[in-house]
């Protein structure tokens, strides 16, 4: 029988405590493969922190985190994980296709002729400084830089929160299209939660640096007499906040 591959991650007792305190405190959890997970939660409810050790950017205080069966060592990120923030770190004064090129040379397992058909079908061009392109123009760069590596795991911190709503979706459906086409599993961080709706099929809510609900969004509407996954969350959080 062949072996059962890892979770693309898996949190036991993880923790991670700052000088002001515990950001995330006892959260054990499993992502399973394939799906495209809303993380959602209040301001300081841990969510950065979360991402931030699922890709080695941050070392945990307690506990254990994988990325695939392996530990992230802090020496950067585990090949088969993108990780795209709302900053989208890309240098204003390359082109476009130096920016491609960059990634090519970052990322042993980058797929040019890829990275370049995203750039292509958002019509940005390639010749363009990247610090004249708009917001959107932007993120479709960046997203074309994370999917460039061919990652198996999409780690996403907000990455659409200084667009407008048009360009919200417009982004939004391309990342998930080409998610379910690359069979590629995507952790989408966003306090749009309508955004999230049939987008999302599998929720992690943390609230006070927990983890309140983790599951299929399928299977926790149903256990919890709900219709949309939005209404769910904002159910559990009015709880925290009443508690």
């Amino acid at each position: 029988m062949e072996p059962r591959e890892h979770p693309p991650v898996v949190a036991e007792s993880l923790g991670k405590k700052y000088s002001r305190g515990w950001a995330l405190r006892d959260c054990t959890l499993e992502i399973p493969a394939g799906r495209i997970v809303a993380l959602v939660g209040p301001n300081g409810a841990g969510k950065s922190t979360l991402m931030g050790m699922i890709t080695g950017l941050l070392r945990p205080t307690t506990g254990r985190i994988a990325a695939f069966g392996d530990v992230p060592t802090g020496r950067g990120m585990h090949p088969a994980v993108a990780f795209l923030t709302q900053a989208k770190p890309l240098y204003p004064q390359f082109t476009v296709a130096e920016t491609l090129r960059y990634g090519r040379n970052a990322n042993p397992g980058w797929d040019q002729e890829y990275a370049e058909s995203l750039v292509e079908k958002a019509k940005v061009p390639f010749g363009a400084r990247v610090g004249t392109l708009s917001g959107g123009q932007r993120t479709r760069v960046a997203l074309a830089l994370a999917l460039g590596k061919r990652p198996r795991l999409l780690v996403l911190d907000e990455p659409l929160a200084d667009l407008d709503p048009l360009a919200r979706e417009t982004v939004l459906q391309t990342l998930v299209e080409e998610a379910r086409t690359q069979g590629i599993t995507v952790l989408l961080s966003s306090h749009v939660l309508a955004e999230l709706e049939n987008v999302c099929d599998h929720l992690v809510l943390l609230t006070s640096g927990q983890v309140r609900l983790a599951g299929d969004v399928d299977r926790l509407l149903r256990e919890h007499g709900e219709s949309r996954l939005s209404r769910l969350a904002l159910a559990h959080m009015r709880e925290e906040v009443a508690a």
